[in-house]
């Protein structure tokens, strides 16, 4: 029988003037609710290698262009700043990081059951309407997830957490294409591919909702704001690190500007990785490339490991300055790629590109105190660079090819290293991400 006690232990509302001592915890204390909330990572991550694998099946079985099929992407990442700084912040605030996990995946197994009617009467533009809810799902994730795996423990341990949490997002990317490739390319027909992609959806619905229901009967340690402005004023030095308005945070302004320019050049490589593989290697199909993609995701996958282990005694803001900087000088000559050199290169624009996100997002909240909560929603909110520049990239691609049009991510590229440089450079950055280091004498 279900008792009073039972609903007030799994309570959704945290209440954000308390001391929790969860930002107190230790790295084995908070072993159990990191592998938890990790999963998540795992199921955003194989979302993404999946919808950019149905970018090309649609435009084989619908005949459509590479602009219009840039439509799931737009559908997709255009719904994360109204989930990141509207439903999903409103929930973080008013009730805590529990309620917005199973908020997120009740969005998420909506939006898969919903696409499968979609995809059942070939309407696009209806499965467009699923992969938006799905955006609003994982734009909810994303919102509590990153910050959560942030502050979840030793501060010092920040940047190390969070990457190798999306390690895991990498392996779900990884997975997706490798499943793609056999389900949806490899000499079905498009009825069967188009069945595939039914079931497919109907097995993500199943394990997300069972998912949030394990989320609710788990006691997670909730983070308020309180506990984030003592960790802030404990861990800090209070001349460099101050209790500023919000308005007057700059550096995560700058931070979430560098993420939405950093993940439009990203999701533009990956959205078109196919594409450009079937037109700069004669003779590849596009069950091929989908296998190419899948090793360009796990070279993804691998670049975190190495960068989470680089972090381990190098500063993760010299660790990713030169990651941003390699992104850059690979992505250049790539532009001109042909044949399996090309290839090479963006499967190193990838490696490099593993611990961008997540650096940005761990360094951007670093000393935010109370504001942590609000300032992560404006962090995820920059993922809306994935809906306007693949558009852009594939405009470019259908008129002058998409080796050309990797010149379109390059320049998003070249604005994010401007983070990059002020981390590493500006003392009024640098200065406050040092207070926190977990690198002594560096």
């Amino acid at each position: 029988m279900v008792t009073g006690e039972f609903w007030k232990r799994h309570s959704l509302r945290a209440r954000d003037h308390q001391h929790t001592k969860a930002s107190e915890l230790t790295v084995r204390g908070s072993l159990f609710p990191l592998c938890l909330v990790t999963i998540l990572f795992f199921l955003w991550g194989f979302s993404h290698g999946l919808l950019d694998t149905l970018n090309k099946h649609f435009q084989n079985t619908l005949g459509i262009t590479q602009v219009r099929a840039s439509g799931l992407q737009v559908a997709y990442y255009g719904a994360y700043p109204l989930a990141s700084l509207g439903h999903a912040a409103w929930i973080l605030r008013h009730f805590g990081y529990r309620a917005v996990f199973i908020w997120g995946l009740f969005l998420y197994g909506l939006g898969a059951l919903l696409a499968i009617p979609a995809v059942i009467h070939e309407s696009f533009g209806g499965f467009c309407v699923g992969i938006f809810i799905i955006g609003n799902g994982l734009g909810s994730l994303e919102t509590a997830a990153n910050p959560y795996i942030s502050v979840c423990g030793p501060p010092k341990f920040s940047e190390i957490r969070i990457n190798t949490a999306q390690a895991f997002n990498g392996i779900g990317a990884v997975a997706a294409p490798v499943l793609a490739s056999y389900v949806f390319f490899s000499g079905f027909d498009d009825e069967t591919a188009s069945k595939n992609v039914q079931w497919v959806y109907l097995a993500i619905a199943c394990f997300v909702i069972s998912l949030a229901v394990v989320f609710f009967m788990s006691e997670l340690p909730e983070i308020t704001d309180a506990d984030m402005e003592l960790q802030a004023a404990s861990h800090g030095d209070t001349a460099i690190v101050r209790d500023l308005p919000f308005r007057k945070q700059y550096r995560l302004f700058h931070a979430a500007f560098a993420e939405f320019c950093y993940v439009g050049a990203q999701l533009a490589i990956n959205s078109y990785f196919i594409n450009y593989v079937t037109s700069t290697r004669p003779g590849t199909d596009s069950a091929l490339a989908a296998k190419f993609l899948a090793g360009a995701q796990a070279t993804f996958t691998i670049g975190r490991f190495v960068g989470v282990g680089l972090m381990s005694f190098i500063r993760p803001r010299l660790v990713f300055g030169v990651f941003m900087s390699m992104c850059i000088v690979f992505t250049v000559p790539a532009v001109a790629g042909r044949d399996n050199w090309g290839i090479a290169l963006l499967y190193l624009v990838l490696f490099f590109e593993s611990i961008c996100f997540p650096t940005i997002m761990a360094l951007g909240l670093r000393g935010l105190g109370r504001h942590t909560k609000r300032g992560s929603g404006f962090i995820v909110a920059g993922v809306f660079g994935g809906a306007c520049v693949p558009p852009i990239t594939g405009a470019v691609a259908t008129v002058r090819g998409t080796a050309l049009a990797i010149v379109v991510p390059l320049c998003f590229f070249c604005v994010a290293w401007t983070y990059a440089l002020a981390v590493n450079f500006f003392p009024c950055y640098r200065n406050i991400l040092d207070a926190f280091s977990s690198i002594e004498g560096h």
